[in-house]
């Protein structure tokens, strides 16, 4: 399942991954976006987590993004430990917005084509080594 914010550089980065999980022989359960600003978002997490997927994969601007996080902890099955990321929501003040302590196993990948890590509360970058890609 793949989520995404509502603007354009959110849903684009969506279907970039929607497309490539395909070409890899990945099957998407689906696709949802969610506001940036709103009263609730019980809806759109409803829908993102009903179809438990293996896994689940979020982009989007840090403010819905982290609504919409709030939201799953409080009221779905999701868990961060079951979910990749893009570069913006890596981003220390994003997940400041949640609580390093709530996205323990949430990781993802940088602009520069690292990962990241929420481990023990604390993000993690991961060193890459010639033995260890």
């Amino acid at each position: 399942m793949i989520g995404s914010g509502r603007t354009p550089h959110a849903r684009e980065t969506s279907r970039l991954i929607e497309s490539a999980w395909d070409r890899a022989g990945g099957a998407t359960l689906g696709t949802i976006t969610w506001p940036e600003t709103g009263a609730s978002w019980l809806r759109h997490a409803s829908r993102f987590a009903a179809a438990n997927p293996d896994l689940w994969v979020m982009a989007g601007p840090a403010t819905g993004w982290a609504q919409m996080t709030r939201r799953l902890l409080w009221s779905t099955p999701w868990r961060p430990e079951r979910t990749l990321a893009t570069t913006a929501i890596g981003d220390p003040r994003t997940l400041a917005l949640v609580g390093l302590i709530n996205l323990n196993g949430l990781a993802g990948a940088t602009a520069h084509g690292t990962t990241w890590l929420v481990e023990d509360d604390s993000l993690q970058h991961p060193a890459h080594t010639e033995d260890r890609p």
